[in-house]
């Protein structure tokens, strides 16, 4: 049965294979989420219309690490975590400690506990 743990927020979704990018938005529009925006690569990322509230990156997309768009997606007070197969990175350990980063292959419901986490902690400024 579905929860409401992503209530009504909008996120952008920033995922290569597309099964996983399917299941994904599947889940979270199952959590509550009032929609999904499914970008396969930084271009569709960085001109994602319709705004978003919070994000899923893998620290891959078509080839291209993701980090710069998470350090603007951090400059712009938008949570988010990373859904990733690269996990250990340590430019992720050192550039984004406070990011938590949910090793592939996940459960739904720890992506979907990550992300209502880093929601709720920015909601609290923090």
């Amino acid at each position: 049965m579905a929860s409401n743990k992503l209530g009504g927020v909008r996120l952008l979704l920033l995922e290569d294979e597309i099964l996983i990018a399917m299941d994904v938005e599947q889940l979270c529009l199952d959590e509550g989420a009032a929609a999904v925006i499914t970008c396969r690569n930084l271009d569709e990322a960085r001109n994602a219309e319709g705004g978003y509230d919070a994000a899923v990156l893998d620290v891959m997309a078509d080839g291209e690490v993701t980090l710069p768009f998470a350090a603007d997606l951090r400059a712009r007070d938008i949570p988010f975590i990373f859904a990733s197969g690269y996990a250990e990175r340590d430019d992720i350990r050192d550039g984004f400690p406070e990011i938590r980063v949910v090793n592939k292959p996940y459960s739904g419901n720890d992506l979907v506990e990550a992300l209502a986490a880093a929601i709720a902690a920015a909601s609290r400024g923090g």
